[in-house]
């Protein structure tokens, strides 16, 4: 049994608590030992988009600190699983970040992506195929350009039993990417309306994604239902299913 931490992030703790209720859930029933860390806050991604340097190296070493200070109490931890690929990749950065704390690049090889981690895990589908809707997979740009796990989502929620489809122009960004929704809310609308109707097209009764940003962008206006895919993975092996779902 491995030992991981559970990145609780900051925006996603608050807008969609059910994502990390649900992967603690998928991840201890696979055999992982689950803990959180106390302490811990935003991973700096923000700031450091808005050009903030000296903020997001403050919290970098304010995360570091929490997670050296978990270690502490729980004994090593094989992994960080992050569910935010936003955070994701930011968080993989502290080593160039702070390049000049030799405690961080040690860690910044530990953070992985839920999907990483479930690449490597015996997953068993407790919901039969036909019970389980089909997914449009929208791959979030720092997952698929940042981390460069393009196809590793669809991969994986094949393995619960999910059919999935990509749609048109999947490579494009849905016009949330951190802080530019904020800064630039025109461009950012009209990238969220192409891609929305590029989802809609594939005919998919649930678009997955791996992004709280993503998933609130795409899912404002009610037109397509959005879910994280932690809680559709947790669902198909034997958890509760996400909200408003039979």
């Amino acid at each position: 049994v491995g030992r991981v931490a559970l990145w609780p992030g900051c925006a996603q703790k608050a807008l969609t608590p059910r994502t990390n209720k649900a992967t603690r859930r998928l991840l201890t029933r696979h055999g992982l030992d689950v803990v959180v860390p106390d302490e811990v806050g935003c991973c700096g991604a923000l700031v450091q988009h808005m050009g903030l340097e000296s903020e997001a190296r403050d919290a970098a070493r304010r995360n570091i600190d929490a997670l050296e200070a978990c270690e502490a109490v729980y004994g090593r931890l094989d992994a960080v699983v992050v569910t935010a690929s936003g955070c994701g990749s930011t968080l993989k950065d502290y080593g160039h970040l702070l390049a000049d704390d030799a405690r961080t690049a040690g860690w910044a090889g530990r953070m992985r992506d839920l999907m990483e981690v479930l690449a490597d895990v015996d997953l068993t589908p407790a919901v039969a195929a036909d019970r389980l809707p089909r997914l449009a997979v929208h791959v979030p740009c720092s997952l698929q350009h940042g981390q460069k796990l393009p196809g590793l989502p669809a991969e994986v929620l094949g393995r619960c039993g999910f059919d999935c489809a990509a749609p048109k122009e999947a490579h494009l960004c849905c016009g949330s990417a951190g802080a530019y929704s904020l800064l630039q809310p025109d461009l950012s609308e009209r990238l969220r309306v192409r891609k929305t109707e590029a989802l809609a097209a594939v005919g998919a009764g649930v678009v997955a994604t791996g992004n709280v940003g993503c998933q609130t962008h795409l899912a404002r206006g009610g037109a397509l239902r959005v879910v994280h895919w932690a809680e559709l993975m947790d669902w198909a092996t034997g958890g509760p299913p996400p909200k408003g779902m039979p």
